[in-house]
């Protein structure tokens, strides 16, 4: 299969791999280009956006009660804003606001000001493990990332794909390196290859591989296959 000869050999711990040795950790089995390897076919991008569309208007319209329960406890639980609008950086350097569902107290960027050390943990992969700032409520929306599902809006209008190289902040682009040009080749997406990859707690820079890997074996078997373990998660994540 395509996918087996760009396979990415990573480290079994995550302080392994560092921003300026990121090639070290590409398998024997192939290279992670800087440029796109094999661009897929019109057919592919045009069936591509048709699930898009289909999918994320089919997912509002079903899931519109649980959107509305979630924003209603959101509210209830501490007063704040519903929503955490955060700025993206998609396709070609386009720049939009990536809607989620807020999980984090309403002051959470000057709670990070406020201690050097959370920023400084933060910084390094753009996450913390036990983050103090998430809610009662956000914290069991994180878990089964409900808190993604406003990100339905932002793929019915193009903004987004359901399948993709993860979201990022534009200040996170330069950690991208020689690939930056590459990551903005294509939509981001809901989810991906790194959020089913059952490894939640790796570096930067293997979230980068990740995305480079997606990114050279694109297919409609490859999005599909990703789609259905989404889901699989989701199921059990929820207890649906």
């Amino acid at each position: 299969m395509y996918m087996e000869q760009i396979t990415v050999t990573l480290p079994k711990r995550a302080e392994e791999v560092s921003a300026s040795a990121a090639k070290k950790v590409v398998s024997l089995h192939g290279v992670v280009s800087t440029s796109i390897i094999r661009e897929p076919s019109m057919i592919y991008y045009a069936s591509k956006r048709l699930i898009d569309i289909s999918l994320s208007l089919l997912g509002i319209l079903v899931l519109l009660p649980v959107l509305l329960i979630i924003a209603a406890c959101i509210k209830l639980d501490d007063g704040g804003p519903i929503l955490h609008f955060r700025e993206i950086i998609g396709q070609r350097g386009r720049r939009f606001f990536a809607l989620k569902f807020r999980t984090m107290r309403p002051d959470a960027d000057e709670y990070l000001a406020k201690h050097p050390e959370l920023m400084r943990k933060y910084q390094q992969n753009m996450k913390l493990e036990r983050d103090p700032r998430i809610t009662r409520v956000g914290r069991f929306l994180r878990k089964t990332s409900l808190d993604e599902l406003p990100q339905l809006f932002n793929v019915l209008v193009g903004q987004m794909s359901l399948v993709g190289p993860r979201i990022i902040h534009p200040s996170e682009l330069p950690r991208y390196g020689e690939w930056a040009h590459k990551r903005l080749s294509v939509r981001p997406g809901i989810t991906g290859l790194w959020q089913i990859s059952g490894r939640q707690h790796i570096s930067y820079d293997e979230r980068v591989l990740f995305d480079m890997r997606y990114i050279d074996g694109r297919s409609c078997i490859t999005d599909l296959a990703i789609l259905l373990k989404t889901l699989k998660v989701f199921i059990i994540h929820t207890g649906a």
